[in-house]
């Protein structure tokens, strides 16, 4: 159980408004609940979040989110976000194994997805980037894109902090980190005693 505790439905009409908004149909997940419980945190949340249609492609976006919570240890966000836009986003089963164990030239990721990565690793190692990757992910990047992967790796730095600091419990349908089984529902016991 996380520490803090989520909405419980049903929940007031703007409210459900964002969940209907965000989740498209899907029930709220337990981040956006204890979120929305907490309205000042929850307007500031939703105002800084970015899966908006932005500069950068669904791939690089998802690439940049998806290191950026397995570097933080984020097991929560990084399996949703894998569950919810890897298959869109055209991620290999290589290259989200990657995301968490891979170095950021790995030979899966292109020459700019390489830039990329060395530009989220080195923002959360340094808070910084280094002339020279800035220049390499100038090379592949406009200035728009840039501010975009910027903000993205701050933005899921915190979300990493909500959700790690409010012992969240992984979502039953998200992937988890390589290596960790997938958790089966508890078994029921059918004798009746």
């Amino acid at each position: 159980m996380s520490r803090i505790a989520p909405l419980e439905p049903p929940y007031a009409a703007d409210v459900q408004q964002h969940f209907d908004r965000i989740m498209r149909g899907k029930p709220p997940l337990l981040l956006f609940r204890i979120m929305a419980g907490h309205p000042r945190a929850w307007e500031k949340f939703r105002g800084g979040g970015l899966l908006d249609r932005g500069p950068l492609s669904l791939r690089k976006r998802e690439i940049v989110i998806d290191r950026t919570c397995a570097l933080n240890a984020c097991e929560y966000e990084w399996g949703v976000h894998v569950t919810a836009f890897g298959a869109a986003a055209e991620l290999t089963q290589e290259q989200v194994r990657a995301t968490v164990c891979g170095k950021a030239d790995a030979s899966c990721w292109s020459p700019a997805e390489q830039a990329l990565l060395a530009a989220v690793d080195a923002l959360h190692a340094r808070a910084t980037l280094d002339d020279a990757e800035f220049a390499a992910l100038s090379a592949h990047h406009d200035e728009d894109q840039i501010l975009e992967i910027i903000l993205l790796c701050g933005f899921y730095r915190t979300v990493s902090y909500l959700t790690n600091a409010l012992a969240m419990p992984l979502e039953a349908t998200a992937a988890r980190f390589p290596g960790r089984p997938t958790p089966r529902p508890p078994a029921t016991n059918r004798a009746g005693g």
